[in-house]
């Protein structure tokens, strides 16, 4: 069945491009709402932004997502994916700012706290999206791809020039929690030139390596303390991607791969599933199925410790 929080979650942190400071609550809501923003800094205009693939304006450094109003969201993916490896399907977020906060530059903060919140079983089935034929965007050397599958499947790979990232290649059943064992706890990431660059231009005003980035200068990690896993990067490109395949609006039954891909391609892929309807169908969970999605069987005691 479809799941929401028992309670209202807190969170209190920094926009990571916007730095400046952000108040969000994740409150419970109804079966087949969804997951909806609610700009509650806005006035005098429509402050509902729907957490949904078509509303996703096109960026290359985090996932934004507007309404019709133009009232918008940023950095949603992290949140996203800890209620995709939550099994939470409904919700209504409320922010007090353009951009949900970094905590810790993963998802564990907001995991932790979902799950101690609890979650509460809905009089409704999890329906989800079933792929049905292999679709793919590709994008210079990036490629993304869904294809046909029992469960959801996802596998990654990264290539950087910095030695201490690399290439790196990961696959994982996303079912019984393993979001919240494996990936839930990884951190965004970037090399100290982008960081410059960035920063230049007004954005990542809120990145701060000692606290929630994970940043690389050719074969050094500058971040104190290292590493959480020895291939955090393409954990995070993973966790990333959960949130914004999240945005198809229900669990997605098939195998994600990407290649050197972001969330500007996510996006893509999703936007070229739903534009061929022989591509998917949805499709209500019986009992078995329902066992094996992202959510299913959580507890707080698989959040990696070192988050």
């Amino acid at each position: 069945m479809q799941a929401t929080l028992k309670t209202n979650v807190t969170f209190n942190g920094t926009g990571l491009h916007s730095g400046q400071p952000v108040r969000m609550t994740v409150q419970p809501a109804s079966a087949n709402f969804g997951i909806w923003f609610k700009r509650i800094d806005v006035i005098g205009k429509d402050a509902l932004v729907p957490a949904r693939w078509d509303a996703v304006e096109q960026t290359a450094l985090c996932t934004r997502i507007v309404n019709s109003a133009g009232v918008s969201v940023g950095t949603i993916e992290h949140v996203m994916a800890a209620l995709a490896g939550c099994g939470i399907h409904n919700a209504l977020i409320e922010i007090d700012s353009s951009e949900v906060p970094i905590m810790d530059g993963s998802s564990a903060d907001f995991v932790r706290a979902f799950l101690r919140a609890g979650l509460v079983k809905q009089d409704a089935p999890v329906r989800a999206i079933r792929v049905l034929k292999p679709i793919s965007v590709t994008r210079g050397d990036a490629r993304a791809e869904l294809i046909p599958d029992r469960d959801m499947q996802m596998e990654f790979h990264i290539d950087f020039e910095d030695a201490a990232i690399g290439q790196q290649t990961k696959g994982i059943t996303l079912s019984n929690g393993s979001f919240v064992r494996e990936l839930s706890d990884s951190r965004t990431f970037c090399r100290q030139a982008d960081v410059e660059a960035m920063q230049a231009n007004g954005l990542a005003l809120g990145g701060n390596p000692e606290e929630n980035a994970v940043v690389f200068d050719g074969d050094k990690i500058l971040s104190p303390g290292g590493l959480r896993h020895i291939d955090e990067p393409v954990r995070h490109k993973m966790l990333d991607a959960v949130g914004d395949l999240y945005l198809a609006g229900a669990p997605i039954l098939g195998r994600y791969r990407g290649f050197r891909a972001g969330h500007s391609l996510t996006n893509e892929l999703l936007r070229t599933l739903f534009a061929d309807p022989d591509a998917w169908c949805f499709e209500d969970c019986a009992p078995d199925q329902a066992a094996r999605l992202p959510g299913a069987g959580v507890h707080i005691g698989e959040i990696p410790a070192v988050a």
